[in-house]
């Protein structure tokens, strides 16, 4: 099956190509890329994606932050879906994505697809503005990199839903991305790219926003990207909206993870399994 589009004729030179407008990006590093695959295979994974508030073991967040559904794993991917996922995570992807940003360390795919996979926001949802969690809950790599596939025809401006880019201060969008059909948008991920879908929308009742999310790991990456410790996802107010945002308890885990050295959380797993 072609998965990328026939004009894309070798993607590990694509991502070479696209490197310097990617690490050049405001306010952080990112590409958003039209067409990137193949129509015919995309329409199908689209038409396929089913309504997940209709699903068992889906994660559904309804509160002041954020407000959307998250298939867990990829038990609910379609047949196209899970080619699709599944070339995402593949040596020819990792190899684009390595040219493309960049990175130095090794890139690794996520076959759990943790907090990725299928996402679904409805009328009324949102996402606000956070920096995503800096661990794999089961490997405890560090994410790097964050691909997101959006799978809305026919979108049109006023249903909003634009996926968002902040600056470090908070201060302003950099980039407002339209969630359109066969629209990709890459980015790295560290603990200052602020990024989400922070106003409610407005599509009509019968629509949703649908996306396929697919998330990249290293062993290992720069200091200066990251907080000195793991953490969830940490929402962050914009400046001059009030109440944007609502502070989360903290979790039992995350206790545990600032208590407990990360060499004895690892053995301590090792043993639970």
């Amino acid at each position: 099956m072609d998965f990328i589009n026939q004009s894309i004729t070798d993607l590990k030179q694509f991502g070479k190509d696209k490197h310097q407008e990617y690490i050049n990006a405001s306010p952080f590093p990112s590409i958003v890329i039209d067409n990137f695959f193949n129509e015919e295979m995309l329409s199908k994974v689209a038409d396929e994606f089913p309504d997940l508030s209709k699903l068992a073991e889906v994660k559904t967040y309804d509160n002041h932050n954020e407000k959307k559904l998250e298939a867990k794993g990829e038990k609910h991917f379609s047949e196209n879906g899970r080619l699709l996922a599944h070339f995402l995570n593949s040596q020819p992807v990792l190899q684009f994505l390595q040219e493309l940003t960049g990175i130095k360390e090794t890139l690794l795919p996520d076959p759990y697809f943790v907090g990725g996979g299928y996402h679904e926001i409805k009328p009324g949802g949102l996402l606000k503005v956070h920096a995503d969690f800096n661990k794999h809950e089961m490997t405890f790599l560090d994410r790097r990199i964050n691909l997101l596939v959006y799978l809305n025809k026919d979108w049109e401006e006023s249903y909003g839903g634009n996926f968002e880019l902040w600056d470090k201060d908070m201060t302003r969008a950099y980039k407002k991305v339209l969630p359109v059909f066969n629209r990709v948008a890459i980015f790295s991920t560290t603990d200052f790219s602020f990024h989400g879908h922070p106003d409610t929308l407005s599509c009509p009742p019968d629509r949703s926003r649908k996306s396929l999310a697919l998330y990249y790991y290293t062993n290992g990456r720069p200091k200066s990207e990251l907080n000195p410790k793991a953490h969830a996802t940490l929402f962050v107010n914009r400046a001059g909206v009030k109440d944007d945002i609502e502070k989360e308890p903290l979790t039992f885990r995350e206790i545990v993870v600032d208590l407990v050295p990360p060499i004895l959380l690892r053995t301590v797993k090792k043993i639970v399994r």
